[in-house]
């Protein structure tokens, strides 16, 4: 397939579809919100400006050279770039600062899960679209599939990857959805499989890979799939143990049962 040069206007189009789709989506799926409108206004806020450095911060970290000698001379330089997991990581941590500050318990990102799914997919359309410039396709590949950006070689279409995934994504937390979840089970299943994904789908992207044979994206998605299996393990660690401590009472009990006399 060659796709050649299109207008990069196109990659500003999709990034602001992405963004008002999104938001509409999120406006539709208030009625599952477990916090009042004025909470989710700060998350909200919270969100946006964890995402807004995170974004940013992602870029920094993919290409630690380049940071290096732009952070000798600051400028707009610095600013150029963002990178949807450091923006995903940015407004989490976001969310979770604003919550302590207001004193919130309850998980709130589930009311973010489709409505960044969708936006994320309509994003990285306009990715594709935006070809060479974009640095988000794949390295050179012989496949059927390869796209030519441009330039006249045929490269995996890394963006289209993404797309296919988190349509597979959606499907699963679609059907998650028409029965009873706890709280934060979506976001879960959002984070995890994401960023499971982009480890494994940076291997095939041609951008700078100085830590150990990984890239920052890579750097960061191991962190979040650590945090989680670290949790989530420990948490079903404590659930199982406790399980027992009820059997070991419970065979206790038939144990005294039997021994009393008749």
């Amino acid at each position: 397939m060659i796709l050649g040069i299109l207008p990069p206007w196109l990659h500003m189009v999709f990034e602001w579809l992405a963004y008002f789709v999104g938001f509409r989506l999120m406006r539709r799926d208030r009625v599952r919100d477990p916090i009042d409108v004025d909470h989710r206004n700060w998350v909200i806020g919270g969100c946006i400006v964890g995402a807004a450095l995170g974004s940013k911060a992602v870029v920094w970290l993919d290409h630690p050279a380049w940071f290096l000698q732009q952070a000798t001379h600051p400028g707009l330089e610095l600013l150029a770039g963002k990178g949807i997991g450091g923006a995903l990581v940015g407004g989490w941590l976001g969310v979770e600062l604003t919550k302590k500050i207001m004193g919130l318990k309850q998980a709130t990102g589930d009311l973010f899960v489709v409505p960044l799914i969708v936006a994320t997919m309509i994003g990285r359309i306009g990715c594709f679209l935006n070809g060479l410039q974009d640095q988000t396709y794949g390295i050179a590949t012989t496949l059927p599939w390869g796209v030519d950006f441009g330039d006249g070689v045929l490269r995996h279409p890394a963006q289209l990857y993404e797309v296919l995934f988190l349509a597979g994504l959606l499907a699963v937390i679609h059907w998650r959805r028409q029965t009873a979840y706890p709280q934060g089970e979506l976001f879960r299943y959002f984070m995890m499989g994401y960023f499971a994904f982009r480890l494994a789908i940076e291997f095939i992207k041609p951008v700078p890979h100085p830590y150990g044979g990984i890239n920052g994206t890579q750097l960061l998605s191991l962190g979040v799939l650590l945090f989680y299996g670290f949790r989530y393990g420990r948490l079903g660690w404590m659930t199982l143990m406790a399980r027992q401590d009820q059997y070991k009472d419970q065979d206790q009990n038939q144990v005294q049962e039997r021994i009393q006399p008749q």
